[in-house]
């Protein structure tokens, strides 16, 4: 029986700033030892189980989610918060708590380091078998082009979740032509990656009949964490055997970018930002 006292987004954001802190030396080493190509770093047992248990059966189902697919990507998202479990919204923006967002400051050495309130990107997102996500570079900004893209918060509640079923993350710290690093989507596992223009990443497909379930946040700064960095769309490849789908990639990057650079804000307004006032 879950507590109704760890409901609210303070509550949670109590625990899960007790498990970070509690490693913080770790993980702090782990991001620092890998900052120079793609940082990263994982906790494992980030909230009581049967509460990330819990959180899990909360999510919605599929037919409540939207389905994104193409070469690029196959899964489903759901971004409009208040359409769903209560507990969904409240651990999203847990996530977002300023003494959280002050210690993860700490943990990856970011001099400003902000959460998006308005989930562009950010929120739920569900995988079943044979979906997956291609090598991309995510966004380099948030919706209005004002702060940069930085860090990846993603969080995997899907109970007995075994490595063997696939729906991992893989980053690409020496770019698409050499072996990819796999960070396993284990349950109550939080992983926090850096994004700019080198960190390409990807899902690997799902093997199994079942649904790898995410919590996702981004976090913004005023400044990019590359040098070379400059403004981008989210950028998609092929995997190293898919050559012809990587070229059709390429060429649709390259058209989206050029709309870009003449349409500041995008030709169409993206759907992907939770607008509170729609039921």
């Amino acid at each position: 029986m879950i507590s109704d006292s760890f409901m609210h987004r303070k509550d949670l954001a109590q625990l899960i700033l007790n498990r970070l802190t509690l490693d913080k030396v770790r993980i702090k080493t782990q991001y620092e030892s890998s900052r120079h190509q793609i940082g990263y770093f994982f906790i494992d047992d980030l909230l009581p189980p049967e509460l990330t248990t819990y959180i899990n059966s909360q999510f919605p189902s599929k037919d409540e989610m939207v389905l994104k697919k193409s070469i690029k990507e196959n899964k489903h998202i759901a971004v409009q918060m208040n359409q769903y479990a209560p507990i969904l919204e409240e651990l999203i923006y847990a996530f977002q708590d300023e003494r959280i967002v002050k210690l993860i400051k700490n943990i990856c050495s970011i001099e400003d380091l902000h959460p998006d309130a308005d989930l562009y990107a950010g929120g739920l997102s569900s995988m079943e078998q044979h979906q997956f996500l291609n090598p991309h570079l995510d966004n380099s900004h948030d919706k209005e082009r004002n702060n940069w893209r930085v860090l990846n918060l993603l969080f995997y509640v899907t109970p007995n979740w075994n490595d063997s079923n696939g729906g991992h993350l893989e980053i690409w710290p020496k770019g698409l032509k050499h072996p990819q690093t796999t960070l396993y989507s284990r349950f109550n596992r939080l992983v926090v990656m850096a994004t700019h223009d080198k960190s390409w990443h990807s899902v690997s497909p799902v093997l199994v009949d079942a649904s790898r379930n995410c919590v996702s946040n981004y976090y913004f700064s005023n400044t990019s964490l590359s040098t070379t960095d400059k403004f981008h769309v989210t950028t998609f490849r092929g995997r190293p055997h898919q050559k012809i789908r990587n070229q059709v990639l390429k060429f649709d990057a390259f058209i989206r970018m050029s709309l870009r650079r003449v349409f500041k804000k995008g030709v169409v307004k993206n759907p992907h930002v939770y607008n509170k006032n729609k039921d």
